[in-house]
């Protein structure tokens, strides 16, 4: 059966990556999505640039994204857990100097793993039509300059290919295996579209480098449950914009019975009360905590 741990990791990301269990990282976007994944047994998160883009922008995963607006958010969730944060870059966002500056500030601020992909920039989904990449050599360019960047070898470094969608299987277990060389500690493998595929990858690759799948939901990569995704070789799975479609299906309902009904009293059931959302927040502990710095002759 595929790892849930409820208590956070004592060891590493990279030794869990390597051990027998699937990591299993859903998708956040924000503090509150990462405790929920917390309280609910999860020891890892994928910060997805996506789902960044779907909700703090309103706007599709095309590269509109900043470094800054990845890094607050990273920022923020550090802040409120201890879980193990994988962060998407996208493509650094910019050349392999960009590729640096991008790791030095990630990391600081709490990534355990940071994730650079092979597209040109701007980037888009790698479930969209009409991707484009740059040269194998400059992207082995961006790995080595990652490696360099980061100030402590258990901060991962993932090397993602985006070549079967334009290039073919071959081509793209070529880019992951030198992108492997160059000192990727994780080869992410996106678009896989048959279990023939799977196959091709795993016998590359798997015992040389950990492998992570990524379910997408409607995406081009057929869905799989963690177990099996586990039986097969990889080491990590993400589900990264998953929590997003979740909450616009759930958004859109409870619109249409605020608008038709003109009061929340018919979705109560689907919701936490005023009283709920703050005990979940724990409200009265930090109020408590604050009170013993409170000045006593005031």
């Amino acid at each position: 059966m595929p790892t849930h741990q409820n208590a956070l990791p004592t060891a590493t990301l990279k030794d869990r990556l390597w051990s027998p269990g699937i990591v299993v990282a859903p998708g956040v976007y924000d503090a509150l999505g990462a405790s929920l994944a917390e309280q609910a047994g999860f020891d890892t998160v994928y910060l997805s640039g996506a789902s960044l883009a779907y909700t703090k922008l309103g706007r599709p995963d095309i590269g509109l994204m900043s470094l800054t607006e990845v890094n607050d958010s990273l920022a923020h969730i550090r802040e409120r857990s201890d879980l193990s944060i994988v962060v998407d870059c996208d493509t650094g966002f910019g050349n392999a100097l960009n590729v640096m500056r991008s790791v030095r500030l990630l990391e600081r601020s709490g990534a355990n793993a940071i994730q650079l992909e092979d597209q040109t920039y701007p980037k888009r989904c790698g479930h969209l039509r009409g991707k484009t990449l740059v040269s194998a050599g400059e992207m082995i360019g961006k790995i080595k300059a990652a490696t360099d960047a980061r100030h402590d070898d258990k901060t991962l470094i993932i090397g993602r290919t985006d070549a079967i969608a334009s290039e073919g299987i071959e081509r793209a277990l070529e880019r992951a295996n030198a992108y492997y060389e160059a000192g990727a500690d994780m080869i992410f493998v996106e678009g896989i579209r048959s279990s023939e595929q799977v196959r091709q990858v795993m016998d590359r690759l798997r015992g040389t480098v950990p492998i992570m799948a990524n379910m997408v939901e409607g995406g081009d990569t057929p869905l799989q449950d963690a177990t099996t995704l586990q039986s097969l070789g990889f080491s990590m799975v993400i589900f990264p914009g998953a929590l997003v479609r979740a909450f616009t299906f759930m958004a859109s309902r409870f619109f249409d019975t605020l608008k038709a009904d003109g009061t929340t009293d018919n979705f109560r059931d689907r919701m936490f009360d005023f009283k709920q959302l703050n005990d979940y927040l724990g409200t009265q502990t930090m109020l408590d905590l604050g009170q013993q710095y409170e000045d006593p002759v005031r």
